[in-house]
């Protein structure tokens, strides 16, 4: 595999080194931050090479970041390991202090490779950033496929792509996010605008919770404080009747459950665009515009660990109650598991034009 960034010029000692050209504060940091991995051969995934790297092995978790929680902690090993064997960590993973970071998988250098970007709306957490490799990293286990470039702009701090670069992604993605889709902050004013563009060019967007919202309120709709308050856990989505014509070789379930985790959302779309699935909680848990728009109001990247987590970090920081984090926790710990593999297929084929 050849990756641009990381190749460097061998020297000897009997030749000296060559002039280096000075780099532009682009380049420089695309050099320290891009890096490259392949997906695994089917027979390595029972017996993966261990991560070169000490300080982040996603097969064997050091106790010391190990979170307190309901899950039983062979459950959990096992459910860390299925999800993290999808994609096989390169030596380093993406600076999570930092901007834009790239990805490869399995590129061929004759080839003209998928590209992809995911638009991350928040700042990792430690744990996510130590047990996952960060959010990004989470999506990518969740969507990438050999022969693809995966690319990270970190919205939140204003990192956007630049113009001339939008036309060779061939999708993005718009993660979640603890601001309000309903909030006039300078990065989301930049980012509806961006996401104007992108409808305008007819570009691939699947929006994710916040993003889901954000997308909807890009196109004219409308978005706000739930009604009904804080939905937190396992939530049972109801696809529209027209779902199994959009999606007839995905043979989905008219119900899938998924995770959740938010108090916005979006209650009012423009004519154009439809609800594709409901809730007991949300009328609009999925919409679509054309066939280059959708959304979901769910996490169908996450895991149990991952809203533990989140759970935990909104009680510390005070956004709900002792007894309604406890209750939410009991609940989720005893519900069934989300369906993972369907949502992957749903996002995948919607993403990469497979409908």
């Amino acid at each position: 595999v050849f990756h641009p960034y990381s190749h460097r010029h061998k020297q000897t000692p009997s030749h000296p080194p060559p002039t280096k050209k000075k780099k532009t504060e682009r380049e420089r940091e695309r050099d320290t931050h891009s890096y490259s991995s392949l997906f695994p051969p089917t027979s390595s995934l029972s017996n993966p090479n261990p991560n070169p790297n000490p300080s982040f092995n996603p097969y064997f978790l050091s106790p010391s970041f190990a979170m307190v929680n309901l899950i039983p902690k062979e459950d959990l090993q096992d459910q860390l390991e299925e999800e993290t064997q999808m994609v096989l960590l390169g030596e380093t993973g993406i600076d999570n202090n930092t901007t834009h970071g790239s990805k490869n998988f399995g590129i061929n250098p004759n080839e003209n490779p998928k590209k992809f970007a995911v638009l991350s709306c928040a700042d990792d957490s430690e744990y996510v950033k130590k047990r996952y490799g960060g959010y990004f990293e989470v999506y990518v286990r969740m969507l990438a496929e050999e022969g693809e470039i995966w690319d990270v702009y970190r919205v939140a701090r204003n990192e956007f792509p630049d113009d001339g670069e939008i036309d060779g992604y061939d999708g993005f993605v718009i993660t979640g996010s603890c601001s309000d889709a309903h909030g006039n902050d300078e990065w989301i004013t930049r980012l509806l605008s961006f996401l104007k563009t992108l409808h305008l060019l007819k570009k691939k967007v699947l929006g994710i919770c916040f993003g889901h919202q954000i997308l909807g309120r890009s196109l004219g709709g409308k978005v706000g404080r739930a009604t009904s308050g804080w939905d937190i856990g396992l939530r049972t989505v109801h696809l529209s009747a027209s779902s199994s014509k959009l999606f007839p070789n995905l043979k989905l379930s008219s119900m899938l459950n998924v995770i959740e985790c938010h108090q916005d959302e979006l209650f009012e779309l423009p004519p154009e665009a439809e609800v594709i699935g409901r809730s007991n909680k949300t009328s609009i848990e999925m919409f679509r515009y054309g066939d280059h728009v959708m959304g979901i109001q769910g996490h169908p990247e996450y895991n149990k660990d991952i809203l533990l987590h989140l759970i935990d970090r909104l009680l510390q920081k005070k956004f709900i109650e002792d007894n309604y984090a406890e209750e939410v926790r009991t609940k989720f710990v005893e519900s069934r598991d989300p369906d993972k593999d369907a949502w992957r297929k749903l996002c995948i084929s919607f993403l990469k034009g497979r409908l």
